[in-house]
C-alpha cells in the first residue's frame, strides 16, 4: 500500500509494552495515522491495545501475520533489544516503513545487516532515539557552529536516576503465566531458559534480551552529541561500571562510566566524550545533561533548555613574574600591560551566561520524533536518524558493553562502521 502526502497511515505495533504504547499512542495523536493492529506474546496485553485502539484492533502474538496484512503501512518494532534486527529486516522485505525503538540491534553483527536490507528496501526506516528531534538540540548545533563556545575539546553527558522504574524493575503482572505468553517465541534466537517472568517483563536486566545502560541510555546520550556536533563517531572506546545497588540478580550494571574519543573533522576538532549512568544516584528527579566545553566557553544542554556561559580568558600578565629579578619583573610587567586595555579584576573573571534557549511549553520530542517518521512516510523524503545513523550511535554504545565486560579498550572505525 503506497502512501501519498494526503492519504491516511495504517499502521501497526509490535511490542506491546512500555516503550511499544507510548509510541503507538503519540503516533495515533497525529491526523491521518491509525493503528490497526498490536502484536505481543503477552495476552493481556493484546487485550489492552484493544481497549486503547479499538475492539476492531488486530492482534496476534506472531508478528508475520502482521507483516503479512497488505493494509498495514508501517510498523513501529519495541519488542525487547534482541528481536530488533530480525523483525526490522523481515519488515523491510516485507515492504513496509519501520520506526524501530533504538537501540537499531543488539549485536554488532546485526549492524551492517540491518543497513544492507534498509538499502535494498528503498522504504523508510527511523530509529526511535528522540533527542535526534528536540529543536534545543538542533538549537545547540546551530550555536556550535557559530563559534559560541570556541574550540570544543570535551563533552561531559549524564543520565541518573533513583527510581525503580528508572532502573527497569518493571511491574510483574499476577496473571503471567505460560498459558497467556508465548515463552519460546519471547526467547527467540537467545539461549534457552525456563519460563521466568521477571526475565520477560524486566528484560532489560539480562544481557541474553537486551543491552544494558548502553543500548538503553548511552544511546540516547550519542544521539544528542551527534546531532549536535554533526559527528559521525569515536575511535577510542573505553568503559568501567558494575552493580553497586540493585543486587536483584540482573547481569547488567546500574552504575556505567564510559570515555570516547572522536577524531578530528570538518566540523570540529578533536574531542573526549565522557559519559555517566548512575540508575540510584540519590537524585530526587532523573538528572539528565549534555555539557560542551570548548576554549572560550561552556554550553549546557538538556531536554528543553540550553545555556551558554563565557568565562573570560586569564591574560599572561604577572603570575609568574615574582620568580624572575626585579630588573626583568619590571621589564616583563611593562610589555605584559600593553596586551591589555586595563588589568582584570575578579569581577571581570566571573562567568557570564551569554545566552538561554527554552523550548516551547507544549513542544514534546517524542512527539516530533513520530510525526518526523509519519511526514517522511508520506513524502518518502527520510529523516535522518536512519539505519546509518542508528548504528552510528549503536556500535559505539554496544562497545562500551565490551569494554567494561573485557576489560580492555575496544577501537571503531566511524567510516566503515567496524570494531577491533
Amino acid at each position: 500500500m503506497q502512501t501519498t502526502p494526503n492519504s491516511n497511515i495504517q499502521i501497526a505495533l509490535i511490542g506491546a509494552g512500555g516503550m511499544g504504547q507510548g509510541d503507538a499512542r503519540m503516533a495515533t495523536s497525529l491526523p491521518g495515522v491509525k493503528l490497526v493492529a498490536a502484536c505481543d506474546i503477552y495476552d493481556s496485553r493484546l487485550r489492552r491495545a484493544k481497549e486503547l485502539w479499538g475492539k476492531d484492533t488486530f492482534t496476534t502474538r506472531d508478528h508475520r501475520e502482521i507483516l503479512s496484512r497488505k493494509d498495514i503501512d508501517a510498523v513501529i518494532i519495541a519488542t525487547p533489544d534482541h528481536w530488533h534486527a530480525t523483525i526490522t529486516k523481515a519488515a523491510l522485505a516485507a515492504g513496509k516503513d519501520v520506526y524501530c525503538e533504538k537501540p537499531m540491534v543488539q549485536q554488532l553483527h546485526e549492524g551492517k545487516e540491518v543497513i544492507e536490507a534498509h538499502k535494498k528496501s528503498n522504504r523508510i526506516l527511523q530509529i526511535g532515539s528522540q533527542y535526534a528531534s528536540s529543536v534545543v538540540f538542533q538549537k545547540a548545533a546551530e550555536l556550535l557552529k557559530q563559534g559560541a563556545i570556541g574550540e570544543l575539546n570535551l563533552v561531559q553527558a549524564w543520565l541518573d536516576r533513583n527510581t525503580a522504574i528508572g532502573a527497569w524493575q518493571y511491574s510483574i503482572p499476577p496473571d503471567a503465566s505460560p498459558q497467556n505468553i508465548d515463552w519460546d517465541r519471547f526467547i527467540g534466537n537467545a539461549p534457552k531458559h525456563p519460563f521466568d517472568p521477571i526475565r520477560l517483563f524486566r528484560w532489560r536486566n539480562y544481557r541474553d534480551y537486551g543491552t544494558g545502560v548502553a543500548g538503553d541510555l548511552f544511546v540516547h546520550l550519542l544521539t544528542g552529541l551527534h546531532v549536535i556536533t554533526g559527528s559521525i563517531g569515536p575511535e577510542r572506546i573505553y568503559a568501567s561500571g558494575g552493580t553497586r545497588f540493585w543486587n536483584d540478580g540482573r547481569d547488567v550494571p546500574d552504575v556505567m562510566l564510559a570515555t570516547m574519543d572522536y577524531p578530528r573533522s570538518p566540523q570540529h576538532p578533536e574531542f573526549t566524550f565522557a559519559l555517566r549512568v548512575n540508575l540510584a544516584s540519590g537524585n530526587v528527579e532523573e538528572a539528565f545533561g549534555v555539557k560542551l566545553i570548548g576554549s572560550e566557553g561552556v554550553m549546557e544542554v538538556t531536554m528543553n533548555d540550553l545555556t551558554v556561559a563565557k568565562m573570560p580568558r586569564e591574560p599572561e600578565f604577572d603570575y609568574t613574574i615574582p620568580t624572575f629579578p626585579k630588573r626583568l619583573q619590571g621589564q616583563l610587567s611593562a610589555g605584559m600591560q600593553k596586551l591589555v586595555d586595563q588589568p582584570m579584576t575578579g569581577d571581570s573573571l566571573k562567568a557570564k551566561t551569554e545566552s538561554k534557549f527554552h523550548a516551547p511549553s507544549w513542544f514534546s520530542a517524542h512527539r516530533q520524533h513520530h510525526q518526523n517518521f509519519y511526514s517522511a512516510v508520506r513524502t518518502r523524503k527520510p529523516f535522518f536518524e536512519d539505519s546509518v545513523f542508528g548504528f552510528r550511535t549503536a556500535g559505539p554504545s554496544l562497545l562500551t558493553n565490551n569494554s567494561m565486560w573485557e576489560s580492555r579498550v575496544c577501537k571503531w572505525n566511524p567510516e566503515t562502521l567496524t570494531a577491533s
